[in-house]
């Protein structure tokens, strides 16, 4: 049977998620699980959930545990399929520099794992660690595939995908719940009848159409939209707009904490007529199109909406700067509060997620090809961007591995501001290749969000200071 292993399998949630899908695919019982951290404890939780799953579900699972950097080539000997969850530094202390040191220059950040500088060293302290996992898999694992969710997502893939030989795909949850999401909080049904096209870059990808049974949604989608953002649409009672949320997230077991953000979304639209979502919905009006990540992403992807000029625009829009240190905080209390219910419960069980990872392993193991969006690169495929850029278009698996689909153009308006966001992408790569403080600088300065904000100079000493603080994350640049 297949060997799969994931890497930075302590981050247990998701590791539910994409290993409870392998246990409940019939083509993937009695699969080969192998987990890898550099965090023993956390290992050992996802050890037993998983342990305690397989039992309840049946799979058949052999499930086998790889602590530390010296077990790492153990997991990935053999290895059919591998998955790639980890976070170089965690949330302290790099993720809390990522934010700390731009916010002293005036910098302000909602996410900062994609793009401007906290994505930009984020990838420079990752990817030296996914080209170890490379090495090993050319020798260890020469036909595998790498499975990428971590994040910065498009820089990632793109280095793996120019620098070593390991056949890789990056994967994001965002393309398959774009337009269900979409439709939901505009209180739109959605079925198996509505058909949509996504495609552009990680994160900025574009619902290109949006139909139901030939006729397109789009004019009634940007009517609502426009109602949603003056704080005038009828989003329905509490009960149904959760029912919404949850069904078109693809969410059969919501926990509590994700229950109370809808919660405390549909309280604050209801007394201030604001929303989560406005950023994109403004971007859509103005651009013409949707855009699949969410708003606190692409608020500090372009550079419109954070600008000391114009604070108003923060509550304008509902922006949530430091969203992630946030964020971070939330998911470690969330986990010490429920981290019994996952290791210590004998009846745990699993209900198949929306994640696309268990669906690409199964269609090239039985050969029934599965359609999903993925990170690949260009070579032509969207054609007025770069070719060596990483696109997010659809593609097809099956036992030949995966064949990415061919878009064309772009509506120009579209390309023109995933390319502000490539230029970031294609320097980070270029600064990892050739190891040179000049091309981290020129990553930075092409940033729309950092431009907007600050001169060439404070950058320049923004940049030296990230370097200083990351030492011992990151590789010896010249």
């Amino acid at each position: 049977m297949a060997k799969i292993t994931f890497l930075g399998a302590g981050s247990t949630v998701f590791a539910k998620n994409v290993l409870g899908d392998v246990m409940m695919t019939e083509a993937l019982k009695g699969a080969h699980i192998a987990l890898y951290d550099i965090d023993p404890v956390r290992l050992e939780e996802s050890r037993l959930m998983l342990e305690a799953i397989d039992r309840n579900v049946g799979s058949q699972a052999v499930i086998t545990a790889y602590p530390g950097v010296e077990n790492r080539r153990a997991a990935l000997a053999g290895a059919d399929y591998v998955v790639n969850a980890i976070q170089v530094g965690g949330y302290d202390p790099c993720t809390i520099t990522d934010f700390e040191i731009p916010k002293k220059y005036g910098l302000r950040q909602t996410i900062a794992d994609t793009l401007g500088v906290g994505g930009v060293f984020r990838a420079l302290r990752t990817i030296p660690v996914m080209l170890d996992f490379a090495r090993d898999m050319e020798e260890l694992c020469p036909r595998a595939w790498l499975l990428n969710y971590t994040n910065p997502m498009s820089i990632l893939t793109g280095a793996m995908l120019r620098m070593t030989n390991v056949k890789t795909v990056g994967l994001c949850h965002s393309v398959q719940v774009c337009a269900p999401v979409l439709l939901a909080e505009l209180g739109m049904d959605y079925d198996e009848k509505v058909q949509w096209k996504i495609a552009g870059i990680n994160h900025q990808a574009w619902l290109l159409e949006c139909t139901r049974n030939g006729e397109d949604l789009y004019p009634e989608i940007k009517r609502r939209a426009l109602l949603y953002n003056k704080g005038q649409l009828d989003i329905g009672t509490f009960e149904e707009f959760l029912e919404r949320m949850m069904a078109a997230h693809g969410n059969p077991e919501p926990d509590p904490m994700h229950i109370e953000m809808v919660r405390q979304s549909y309280e604050m639209y209801r007394a201030k007529g604001v929303h989560g979502d406005m950023v994109r919905l403004e971007l859509m009006r103005r651009f013409g199109y949707y855009i699949t990540e969410s708003s606190e992403h692409n608020a500090e992807y372009t550079p419109y909406f954070i600008k000391r000029a114009y604070p108003e625009l923060i509550q304008r829009f509902n922006i949530p700067l430091d969203e992630y240190p946030r964020r971070c905080m939330l998911q470690i209390e969330n986990w010490n509060r429920r981290r019994d219910l996952f290791i210590k419960d004998p009846n745990l069980r699993h209900v198949r997620s929306a994640e696309y990872a268990s669906r690409i392993i199964e269609a090239m193991e039985t050969n029934r090809p599965f359609k999903f969006g993925g990170n690949v690169l260009n070579e032509g495929l969207i054609a007025n961007l770069p070719d060596n850029c990483v696109v997010e278009v659809p593609c097809l698996a099956d036992m030949s591995g995966v064949q990415p689909v061919k878009v064309g153009r772009l509506p120009e308006q579209c390309a023109a501001l995933n390319r502000t966001n490539i230029n970031v992408h294609l320097m980070t790569i270029e600064a990892a290749m050739t190891l040179e403080k000049d091309c981290i600088y020129q990553a930075v300065l092409l940033d729309p969000h950092t431009a907007a904000e600050l001169s060439i100079d404070d950058i320049v000493a923004m940049c030296d200071e990230m370097m200083e603080a990351h030492a011992g994350w990151l590789p010896e640049f010249h």
